[in-house]
């Protein structure tokens, strides 16, 4: 099974979440063994999306230095990760990806535009050897050892519009496509409110968010699917565990989980090496697996 990258560069441009400024987004091949990697042209930072580089999880997840940051990462990566591509650099002219309409679905169709393309070296996945859980109170993020990928998830919120939602989701790129990929982040008017108060969610609406006050939900069209809040979870799961550093083989679940219960469930998995095996799959294996990403 050999790695990835883009067939060509694509462009884009979208309005950040935090700032609510317009910010240009360029998506390029990159040679074998680069893996992924997101450069700041307006201030020079090229960082790799991997756990040591992420500096922030409260909203998002933010990765950079002590002198410049790139946030709001996961849906993107999500996207990248569902089509299977290895080596890709992420150009942008500001300090966020753009939150295009709040789900992965403008970046699957940047990526078909871009199209996928097979290099030379050859492909490694992570293998989960032994279960790994990280807890915050109630909350938890774990894995366990599988050799057909899945992410399960669990919320429960004390509003009428979601209450306790389950999803369970059989990773592929086909499935991610359709059960995953068009899921948007969701938020409450309150904390919207207050957000803005300190200079954030400036560029957050009903175009890119599912946003609730305190009986109903305030999108006009309404959710795209009626579980759509739990289904946005997973899409962030996938996207923040993407920072591995290759597919990882395994079943992820999760209850209440966040960008920092997932932050933290990749470094305990990389802390220490009995947890997991990087290797190169059987030809057997390699074309099982290849099938996730057709």
């Amino acid at each position: 099974m050999k790695q990835t990258t883009l067939a060509k560069a694509v462009s884009g441009v979208g309005i950040g979440l935090h700032k609510g400024e317009p910010i240009s987004i360029r998506l390029e091949p990159l040679e074998a063994n680069s893996g992924i990697l997101f450069y700041r042209s307006d201030v020079g930072l090229l960082v790799q999306a991997l756990p040591q580089n992420v500096v922030n999880t409260q909203m998002a997840t933010v990765i950079g230095n002590s002198s410049a940051y790139i946030s709001t990462i996961e849906h993107l990566l999500s996207a990248v990760y569902a089509y299977g591509i290895d080596n890709i650099r992420v150009v942008l002219d500001g300090a966020e990806v753009p939150v295009m309409d709040g789900s992965s679905a403008s970046f699957c169709m940047m990526l078909d535009e871009a199209g996928t393309r097979k290099l030379e070296a050859t492909k490694q996945v992570l293998i989960i050897k032994k279960e790994v859980e990280v807890q915050d109170g109630k909350k938890f993020a774990r894995v366990t050892p599988s050799l057909k990928p899945s992410y399960s998830f669990m919320i429960e919120f004390n509003h009428p519009s979601i209450g306790r939602q389950e999803y369970s989701f059989e990773f592929s790129k086909k499935n991610f496509i359709e059960e995953i990929s068009r899921a948007r982040t969701f938020g409450f008017l309150k904390d919207v409110q207050m957000l803005r108060s300190r200079g954030l969610a400036l560029g957050g609406s009903l175009d890119n968010a599912v946003v609730m006050d305190d009986t109903k939900i305030l999108n006009p069209e309404g959710l795209r699917f009626s579980n759509e809040f739990v289904r946005h979870k997973i899409l962030d799961a996938i996207g923040d565990l993407s920072l591995l550093g290759a597919p990882f083989v395994g079943d992820y679940i999760s209850f209440a989980g966040s960008h920092n219960l997932n932050h933290e469930l990749t470094k305990a998995i990389l802390r220490d090496p009995s947890n997991y095996e990087i290797r190169t799959l059987s030809v057997e294996k390699a074309e099982e697996f290849e099938k996730v990403y057709a």
